[in-house]
């Protein structure tokens, strides 16, 4: 027969007897995410570090899904929900959290320059309750537009898809217009608030003979994005994008930072929240790896031949 041990324990009444290896229940924690589309990666990167779904975990999921008029009731609806931590994955979805809490931490994923915008005090010490990982610098923009001259050598202007409403847009046109080191090619600025405005902004690149074109990461554009890529291939404008679903949905290019890299460390600072950690004393993090994704497919529509040293250095070519 086999033996079990216990444990007597008395807590001012009768002595209860417990298996030995009996634990009481673990926290559940709530991550609200505040997202355009939820980061697959991060799901995976909180399981790597030892968070079950259901069982110590659970996500309370918002996605814009396109409409960014949204994000502030979103952001409302997690803070009265009382989360343990907020993941915003984008500028106005860090704000939209800021204006909703002051007490609930927030991560930020691929927001850019945080002290620039004013989400955070410094990179060493954030102060308040944001912190997390910034994404990209102005110098970022700068290198797409680099990399898209190598494949359009004889374009003579580029085109900057932009949404005015977003909280980093306006502070990239402007230092881009400011800067004496600039792209090296002269550059159009076009609006995009909205899904309804696409089509009129590419009837502009081709009335104005623009040679190729960089849309800025966004909601907007990241939720129509292979409506982007269908205009692009049937006007024959090389497209650059951000993230690599730009790429996947069928533009040209893409370069930002690696986004397995920034969800992972992400997640790292919901763990260390989760255990007791201040976002005011976890400093903001930079990324370290950049990819580029190159879409074969699309460079033979458009009858583009990518440069060999281009291939060279990209990360994945998309046939």
């Amino acid at each position: 027969m086999h033996r079990r041990r216990f444990l007597l324990i008395s807590l001012g009444g009768p002595l209860v007897a417990l298996p030995a290896h009996s634990q009481p229940p673990a926290k559940v924690a709530r991550i609200g995410v505040l997202a355009a589309q939820f980061p697959e990666a991060l799901r995976q990167s909180l399981r790597d570090l030892g968070y079950v779904e259901g069982r110590n975990i659970v996500f309370e999921i918002r996605e814009t899904q396109g409409r960014a008029d949204r994000v502030g009731e979103l952001a409302v609806e997690l803070a009265r929900l009382e989360v343990d931590v907020i993941v915003g994955t984008y500028p106005a979805a860090v704000f939209a959290a800021r204006s909703a809490t002051t007490a609930i931490p927030i991560v930020m994923v691929y927001t850019p320059d945080p002290v620039e915008l004013g989400l955070v005090s410094s990179l060493a010490r954030p102060g308040g309750n944001i912190t997390g990982v910034t994404s990209l610098s102005i110098d970022v923009s700068i290198k797409q537009i680099q990399i898209l001259t190598e494949v359009v050598p004889r374009a003579s202007r580029i085109a900057m898809l932009w949404n005015p409403d977003s909280p980093w847009h306006p502070l990239v046109v402007k230092g881009l217009r400011e800067r004496k080191r600039g792209p090296g090619v002269p550059l159009q600025m076009l609006e995009i608030r909205a899904r309804e405005e696409l089509d009129a902004a590419f009837q502009t690149l081709v009335r104005e003979r623009i040679g190729a074109a960089l849309a800025l990461a966004d909601p907007v554009t990241f939720s129509h994005r292979s409506r982007l890529a269908e205009l692009a291939t049937r006007h024959r404008i090389p497209l650059m994008g951000g993230l690599r679903a730009y790429a996947e949905a069928g533009c040209l290019m893409s370069y930002w930072a690696d986004e397995t890299e920034l969800s992972r460390r992400a997640a790292t600072y919901v763990d260390r929240i989760l255990k007791g950690a201040s976002p005011a004393h976890l400093p903001v993090e930079q990324p370290t790896t950049y990819r580029l994704i190159v879409n074969l497919k699309t460079a033979r529509a458009l009858g583009l031949t990518i440069p060999p040293s281009l291939l060279a250095r990209a990360d994945q070519a998309i046939e």
